[in-house]
C-alpha cells in the first residue's frame, strides 16, 4: 500500500511553491499527517477552492487559506495581542505631548507591534495590537464596520423609552446613528450602566450618542470587538490571541477586505 504521509520528509521550497501540509504543520494547525487527513476529507481551501490533493504545493506569501471556514495566518512572524488599555493612556506608539503611550505594553515583544484603531485616552478595555499591517489597515477602517460592545457609566436614571432612542437612530451632528443592540444593565445613585453594540467607526460615536440623549458618560470600556471578548484580562495587561480568536479575526478581515481597501483613510478614535 502506498504511504502517503510526508512526515519526516525533506521539504525544499521551489518556484513551484510548498507543499500545503507542510506550511500548515509549520502555522501550528495539526501534523503533517492530520493536515494531510483534512486534504483528503476536502476541509482545506486555497484562494477559496477546495483542495483534495496531496501534492498541492502554495505560496505562503501570497496564497490564502482556510481550514473548516476558518483562516490561517501562514507567517509565522506575525504577532497578535489583546490589551486591555487603561484610561488615561493615549492610543499611540509615541506621544508628543509626553503623555503615558502604548509603548510600556509593546517593549516586551521582540516584534514592532502598532495599534488597531484607537481608544481616546479616557476610554479604556480591548485594543488589538500586531505587526500585520494589513490586517490593522482592514479592521481599523471606519468603512469595515467591526462590531465593537462597550459598557458606558452614564448620568442620571436612563429610561426603557431612551434605549428605544438610542436604537432607532439619534441626531447628531454628522448625521443620524442608530446603535445595532442597546440594553441598560443597572440604574442605582443617580447614575446607569448601558450596553452599547455599534459597527460605527465614527469619532467617539458612542460619548456623543449617550449626550445626545441627555446622559453624558463618566465611564466608558469597550468589551468586544469583532470576535474578541475581553474576559477577565485585568487593566493594563496583555495576552497573545488564541488560535481559535486569531482564526476568527483573519476570516473577519478576509470576507470584506475589499471594503477598506476602496474607501477613504478616516480611522476611529472612541
Amino acid at each position: 500500500m502506498t504511504d502517503f504521509s510526508t512526515e519526516g520528509a525533506p521539504e525544499e521550497r521551489s518556484t513551484d511553491g510548498v507543499r500545503l501540509q507542510k506550511v500548515l504543520a509549520a502555522a501550528g494547525v495539526a501534523s503533517r499527517r492530520v493536515v494531510e487527513n483534512y486534504i483528503v476529507e476536502g476541509r482545506i481551501r486555497v484562494n477559496g477552492e477546495v483542495v483534495t490533493e496531496l501534492g498541492r504545493r502554495i505560496d505562503p506569501e501570497t496564497d490564502l487559506v482556510d481550514v473548516d471556514g476558518t483562516a490561517v495566518q501562514l507567517d509565522v512572524s506575525k504577532r497578535y495581542v489583546m490589551l486591555n488599555k487603561p484610561t488615561g493612556v493615549v492610543s499611540s506608539m509615541r506621544d508628543e505631548s509626553g503623555r503615558a503611550d502604548l509603548r510600556r505594553y509593546t517593549d516586551d515583544y521582540e516584534e514592532r507591534l502598532y495599534n488597531v484603531g484607537r481608544l481616546d485616552a479616557e476610554t479604556s478595555g480591548l485594543l488589538v495590537l500586531t505587526n500585520d499591517g494589513e490586517l490593522a489597515h482592514v479592521l481599523a477602517h471606519p468603512s469595515f464596520g467591526v462590531t465593537k460592545v462597550y459598557i458606558a457609566k452614564v448620568d442620571g436614571a436612563v429610561t426603557a423609552q431612551t434605549i428605544s432612542k438610542l436604537t432607532k437612530g439619534v441626531e447628531l451632528e454628522d448625521g443620524v446613528i442608530a446603535a445595532d443592540k442597546a440594553r441598560l444593565l443597572d440604574t442605582s445613585r443617580g447614575s446607569s450602566l448601558v450596553e452599547l453594540t455599534l459597527h460605527s467607526g465614527r469619532n467617539r460615536i458612542v460619548r456623543r450618542m449617550l449626550a445626545a440623549v441627555g446622559h453624558p458618560v463618566t465611564e466608558l470600556v469597550r468589551r468586544q470587538f469583532g470576535p474578541l471578548h475581553l474576559g477577565t484580562l485585568p487593566a493594563g495587561k496583555t495576552r497573545e490571541l488564541t488560535k481559535i480568536e486569531l482564526g476568527a479575526l483573519l476570516t473577519l478581515a478576509r470576507r470584506d477586505s475589499g471594503v477598506a481597501a476602496t474607501a477613504g483613510e478616516q480611522q476611529e478614535n472612541e
